[in-house]
C-alpha cells in the first residue's frame, strides 16, 4: 500500500517527465503533485507533514493516478481540474470560463503597498478585467468601507465572479458589470485596479498548452501587448476622481509599455516577481 508522500513523489516525476507547464498556482512539479494528491484524497492542502506517511488504499491510489493522467493528457491547469484557486491564502472557485487568478496586485493589496495613495477620499474602487472576481473580492476584504465595481467584457467570466462574490458574502458591496473596457462605467473611481490582456503577439504564439486552455480574450494584448492599455489610459481620467490612482499589471511587457508611453510618469511597485510587473499612475499623470 502506498503512502501519501509516495504518491506525491511518483506524481511529481510523471509531471516532470511529461513536460507540463506550471504557473497557475504552482511553479514546479513537486508542489503541483502535492496539490493534486491532497485535493483528490480530500486532505488539507497545507498539512502535508501531518499526512505524508498516511497509507492510501489501492482504490484511492487509482483515483489519484487518474487525475495525474488527466492533467498530463488535457494540459489543463490544475486549477481547472480542482475547480479551486488560491490568492493570498483566499480560496476562489474557478473554471474554464475565466482565467486562473494569479495577479501580483493581490500582493499589493495584502501588504499595503498601495495604501500611501489612498485615504478618507477612497470610497469607490473598480476592478477592471475582473475575470473570476478575485481582486474585487480581495479589495472588498482589505478595505471594509469601500464599494467595489467589478467589470469584464466576458459575460461568462462574470458568471464565475458572481459565484465568488456570493461565496465570500459580498453581494451587497461588490457590483458586477459587463463592460468593454470603461465603456459602460461612469465612475468616478478613487482607485482602479486592472490586470488586463497584455501578452504580445509573439509571446502568445509561444504560450504552452496550459495557457492556451484559458480564454484568449483575457491574455492577448495585440502586436505589442498594449492594445487594451492604450484605450484604458486614454479613457481613464474621465472616470477617475481628482486624487485617484490606477494600479496596472503588465507582466513581462515593461519594455513595450515604456516604448508605447515614453513620456508617462509612473511608479513601479515591488512584488515577489520584481519591480517591473505592476505600476501605479496618479490621475494627474494621465492628463
Amino acid at each position: 500500500m502506498s503512502t501519501v508522500m509516495q504518491l506525491i513523489e511518483a506524481g511529481a516525476q510523471q509531471l516532470a517527465d511529461a513536460g507540463v507547464a506550471f504557473g497557475h498556482g504552482t511553479d514546479n512539479a513537486f508542489d503541483e503533485a502535492v496539490w493534486l494528491v491532497l485535493w483528490r484524497l480530500g486532505l488539507p492542502l497545507d498539512e502535508l507533514d501531518a499526512v505524508a506517511g498516511q497509507p492510501v488504499s489501492p482504490a484511492e491510489a487509482a483515483r489519484v493516478a487518474e487525475l495525474f493522467a488527466q492533467r498530463i493528457a488535457s494540459r489543463k491547469p490544475a486549477a481547472y481540474l480542482t475547480k479551486e484557486a488560491w490568492l493570498q491564502g483566499v480560496s476562489f472557485y474557478i473554471d474554464e470560463r475565466a482565467i486562473v487568478p494569479r495577479s501580483f496586485i493581490a500582493e499589493l493589496l495584502a501588504d499595503g503597498s498601495i495604501d500611501p495613495w489612498l485615504g478618507e477620499h477612497t470610497r469607490r474602487v473598480l476592478d477592471l478585467c475582473t475575470g473570476n472576481g478575485s481582486l474585487a473580492v480581495l479589495a472588498a476584504l482589505t478595505y471594509p468601507d469601500i464599494a467595489v465595481d467589478a467589470a469584464d467584457l466576458s459575460a461568462t467570466a462574470l458568471e464565475v465572479a458572481a459565484i465568488n462574490v456570493t461565496r465570500h458574502q459580498l453581494d451587497d458591496r461588490v457590483k458586477l458589470i459587463e463592460s468593454d473596457g470603461l465603456a459602460a462605467l461612469n465612475g468616478p473611481y478613487d482607485l482602479i485596479l486592472c490586470n488586463p490582456p497584455y501578452v504580445n503577439a509573439n509571446s502568445m504564439d509561444a504560450l504552452p498548452a496550459e495557457y492556451r486552455a484559458e480564454p484568449e480574450l483575457a491574455l492577448a494584448g495585440g502586436a505589442d501587448g498594449m492594445d487594451f492599455i492604450r484605450r484604458l489610459l486614454a479613457d481613464a481620467p474621465a472616470r477617475m476622481s481628482d486624487a485617484a490612482v490606477l494600479v496596472l499589471e503588465i507582466g513581462n511587457e515593461r519594455a513595450h509599455f515604456e516604448a508605447a508611453f515614453p513620456q508617462l510618469e509612473v511608479v513601479w511597485l515591488a512584488t515577489s516577481a520584481g519591480e517591473d510587473q505592476v505600476l501605479l499612475i496618479p490621475r494627474e499623470s494621465l492628463l
